[in-house]
């Protein structure tokens, strides 16, 4: 079990993309239990991937209006974190240690910096472990939400 888990962007989208018939109950069970147990941890570049994306990939896209009160409930439900210099950094040296892209990269620095062992994406490879940060695929084959959560 986690104490904390970071939710990338694809998660959040997932759950508002009618396309996607099997991973959108998937996300929505995922995102509803960790906001239930307080449990969630989203990043700002999080947030305004999401507000990008929604806006204009989405089929159909959330409108404007929409994703504002989205956004607006997740800061409310959920924690989260700052972006400092540190963690820039810290992600400019998970580019060049690591050869990951630099979005990705400051993910995985807001959680190291910031002690959150796991994140839920399905961007990184499953299961791969860097620096202790735990990558999951929260809609891999054999993911069990319960063995991440306690009730």
């Amino acid at each position: 079990m986690a104490d904390k888990i970071m939710v990338d962007t694809n998660v959040l989208l997932y759950a508002y993309d009618r396309g996607e018939p099997v991973k959108q109950p998937q996300a929505l069970a995922v995102l509803d239990n960790l906001t239930k147990l307080h449990l969630g941890i989203l990043t700002p570049q999080v947030l305004a991937e999401f507000f990008v994306n929604a806006t204009r990939k989405l089929e159909p896209p959330l409108t404007v209006e929409e994703a504002y009160e989205r956004i607006e409930n997740y800061l409310l439900a959920w924690e989260i974190l700052d972006l400092t210099g540190s963690i820039v950094l810290e992600a400019v040296r998970g580019v060049h240690t690591y050869k990951m892209a630099y979005w990705d990269a400051q993910i995985w620095a807001s959680a190291r910096l910031h002690q959150v062992n796991v994140i839920f994406s399905e961007d990184f490879n499953t299961g791969a472990v860097i620096e202790g940060i735990r990558f999951v695929n929260p809609f891999a084959r054999g993911f069990d939400l319960k063995s991440w959560i306690s009730e």
